[in-house]
């Protein structure tokens, strides 16, 4: 568990076999909100770090950005621990949750809503995911400027608690068809992006970036 910026925490396992790291990520802001559960083994090992973390606090919410096993793959065992916190994700990952018996009690968040939850403000942004161009979400917390960038801004390697620099708009332009095929999507998603203002990107595999002037 790494205080990685601000008052957000970082819960990360490397995987030698495929180098890639995964991370799972809580906002200790006045309501706490889990992102991503990791799968259900690292969801085994991220419970007791998260129950320390929270230090007492209630565990608010669980954002999940698209329907894969690192992205909440270890929401039951979650749900387990934490019975009152509320999955928030799209349309489609709730049917998903739904269809596979995991949660029927998610919060639906369409591209373009806020959030206000204590002195945390939410925005919820379309992310056509690589999976099969499944539509997710990306989350951008606006009062810390920490965005959420699932597996669009990526990198292999043993990564926790890394943190390189770089700028929002190079980050922007570096987004290629790997992580959206889709070439309208892709193109729609950076200019959504650019409208944006980020301090700090929190990836879901890599190291994390510090946000530097666009110049």
């Amino acid at each position: 568990m790494t205080n990685i910026y601000s008052d957000l925490y970082q819960f990360s396992s490397y995987i030698p076999p495929i180098d890639l790291t995964f991370h799972q990520y809580l906002l200790l802001s006045d309501e706490p909100i889990l992102v991503h559960t990791g799968t259900i083994q690292q969801a085994e090992i991220l419970v007791p770090q998260l129950e320390k973390a929270l230090g007492g606090k209630e565990l608010k919410y669980i954002f999940i950005s698209h329907f894969e096993s690192d992205e909440c793959g270890g929401l039951s065992l979650i749900l387990k621990h934490f019975p009152n916190a509320k999955p928030i994700c799209s349309e489609i990952t709730a049917r998903q949750l739904s269809g596979f018996g995991i949660s029927n009690d998610a919060i639906v968040k369409m591209p373009g809503e806020k959030l206000i939850s204590g002195n945390a403000e939410y925005e919820f942004i379309s992310y056509p995911s690589e999976m099969h161009l499944w539509e997710g979400l990306l989350l951008l917390e606006n009062k810390r400027g920490i965005f959420f960038s699932s597996d669009l801004m990526f990198g292999f390697g043993k990564a926790e608690g890394m943190i390189i620099e770089s700028s929002w708009q190079k980050e922007i332009d570096s987004i290629t068809a790997l992580q959206v095929p889709n070439s309208e999507q892709r193109m729609n998603l950076q200019q959504t992006l650019a409208a944006l203002h980020a301090n700090f990107i929190s990836t879901g595999h890599g190291p994390c970036i510090r946000l530097l002037s666009n110049e």
